[in-house]
């Protein structure tokens, strides 16, 4: 039987959930509908980071920020990939949207020292515009309604249990002087809440996506919007050249539903089709390489979108991120920050580095591949280490070993995860790489943490790559000596948090057709589209806040309450 909405919202993760919310404060009827039999997509397992220009809670900082200069800044790093009117309706409205979502209980707070990934861009801010979610308390859920939410990364996790936010993470890694007090809390308040921990082993405070993502479930539940899972995307209905539906798979039978005002696509890229890598994306490229969930974005929407005329754009651009590889997990680790810390450089199969281990991971991702097609020797890399940095630091699976030292180590892991040796050369000749380019790569690295500065690639030279340095490690906070035996290697894949490519929208979320006209009932948002800041990746949250803005607009716009821009004195050809 026929069922009709105003809205169909594809995927459930917080573009999806956000444009429903939105969409039903404005009057509207919206069905969400989610393939997988657990919501929240790569939202659910991310870090929840929001990157908000001229945010609300950035005075609490005593921060400032002007439309002029976001817009500067990402119309910069766009690179003429992402139309200025997209841009600037990105950095007018995501400020309005973050203020929407402390409404409906969804509360985030400013990072002051977290940098913009160029702090060498114009326009760019040494802090303040990423804003990372408030814990969130489980119990507003309830068991069953948690269950239905997929769970965060193992890597987001202390010892696999226990939820940390970016601020506590931040103390921790850094190794500041509270960072001791911080993790005892952590593990305290787990272990003295009993009654909670009898009915399930999830951390009842839900940090990252997860918080944020509890915080929109519960929003969702009180609206009494329906969600269906286990419910795929099978077309699109079109009539009288407007998309006025879809056919959704549910309980193994085809359901055609319309949708009055139109369909809102956000499920995610297309990192887990193999065959889709291989038309777009630089090679070499695997699916297994990615750290998003498996089954998941598939490029189904993707798909969809284009076979009713849909533009595709940026398709060859990922959010790239280095992973590797843990036995029994069921997807690739990001390694996102234990490269910045000092005593570990990363090195390709000649045993030379080629980038600054401390960059964002996307810029990492990208100089693994640039170095790969010169020397075909950076896929995989390595992360080299030495035994001071193992029994301080965490990375990957393994905790720091002064709390898990290596005999208390999953036996299987040795010879998967990490490789270790009483020597570097030993070292070179277990994982295959050149001993003498290695060698030559230390005593360099050496070198640069003596003096502070790493002549080679200026890692530690700016207020990004310090973030997550040790604040005890003096003259440069992300470099110190690799000469402890023994000696470790981790190997690195150019993996992804996400495909940046996907259909070509305006400024209002409206997918466009190939002549650059929208397609009536048409919209798109999250990795579903491409991406509003063009190649780049201006700063932590730029994957999610635009998500969740252009659902914002699309909202509006089919609501028949567009969202007009403001500061068109901005855009080219305007005074």
């Amino acid at each position: 039987m026929e069922q009709a909405f105003d809205l169909i919202v594809v995927g459930s993760g917080a573009g999806a959930l956000l444009g429903a919310i939105r969409a039903h404060d404005l009057g509207l009827k919206p069905l969400v509908i989610e393939k997988a039999p657990l919501l929240g997509g790569t939202s659910a397992t991310s870090g929840g980071g929001i990157w908000i220009p001229c945010n609300h809670d950035m005075a609490r900082g005593g921060l400032k920020d002007s439309v002029e200069m976001a817009f500067g800044y990402v119309k910069t790093c766009a690179k003429g990939l992402a139309s200025d009117e997209r841009v600037l309706a990105y950095v007018e409205t995501a400020s309005v949207m973050a203020r929407y979502l402390d409404q409906v209980g969804v509360r985030y707070r400013a990072m002051p020292k977290y940098a913009d990934y160029y702090p060498h861009v114009a326009g760019s801010l040494p802090g303040g515009r990423t804003m990372d979610p408030v814990d969130f308390n489980a119990r507003k859920l309830g068991h069953e309604a948690l269950e239905t939410l997929r769970p965060t990364n193992p890597g987001q996790l202390i010892v696999g249990r226990m939820q940390m936010n970016a601020f506590e993470a931040q103390t921790i890694l850094a190794r500041e002087r509270k960072a001791k007090l911080v993790l005892a809390w952590i593990m305290l308040r787990y272990f003295v809440d009993y009654p909670w921990r009898r009915k399930t082993a999830r951390d009842r405070r839900l940090t990252g996506g997860q918080a944020l993502m509890g915080g929109l479930l519960r929003a969702l539940r009180e609206r009494g919007i329906p969600l269906w899972l286990n419910a795929p995307l099978k077309s699109l209905s079109v009539e009288h050249g407007r998309v006025s539906g879809a056919v959704v798979e549910r309980d193994g039978s085809a359901v055609k539903v319309t949708a009055r005002k139109g369909v809102l696509l956000a499920a995610g890229g297309f990192e887990r089709n193999q065959a889709m890598r291989e038309q777009y994306l630089p090679q070499p490229t695997d699916q297994a390489w990615t750290a998003t969930p498996p089954g998941c974005n598939t490029g189904d929407a993707i798909t969809a979108g284009a076979e009713v005329g849909g533009a595709l754009h940026l398709m060859a651009h990922s959010w790239g991120a280095p992973t590797l590889f843990v036995p029994k997990e069921e997807k690739y680790r990001a390694l996102f920050v234990e490269r910045s810390l000092p005593g570990c450089l990363v090195v390709n199969a000649r045993g030379e580095r080629f980038v600054n281990e401390s960059c964002p991971y996307p810029e990492f991702q990208q100089a693994m591949y640039a170095d790969h097609a010169r020397s075909g020797n950076a896929i995989p890399a390595w992360i080299v280490f030495d035994a001071d940095f193992r029994r301080k630091y965490p990375i990957g699976p393994l905790p720091p070993g002064e709390a898990v030292p290596d005999e208390r180590l999953r036996k299987s892991w040795l010879g998967a995860v990490y490789w270790k040796d009483a020597t570097l050369e030993g070292l070179s000749a277990q994982i295959g790489i050149d001993a003498a380019g290695l060698a030559a790569s230390v005593a360099r690295m050496n070198d640069f943490a003596r003096t502070g500065v790493d002549a080679q690639f200026g890692r530690g030279g700016n207020v990004f790559d310090r973030y997550y340095g040790d604040v005890n490690v003096k003259p440069n906070p992300n470099l110190a000596p690799i000469g402890k035996a023994p000696f470790y290697a981790i190997k690195l894949w150019p993996g992804e948090i996400g495909t940046k490519g996907g259909l070509l929208t305006d400024q209002d979320a409206c997918v466009l057709d190939l002549n650059g006209q929208p397609i009536p009932g048409l919209y798109c948002t999250g990795n579903n589209a491409a991406s509003v800041m063009g190649p780049a990746y201006p700063g932590a949250g730029s994957t999610l806040g635009p998500a969740m803005t252009f659902a914002y607009r699309a909202a509006a716009h089919m609501a028949g309450q567009a969202i007009a821009l403001e500061r068109v004195d901005l855009l080219d050809g305007h005074a």
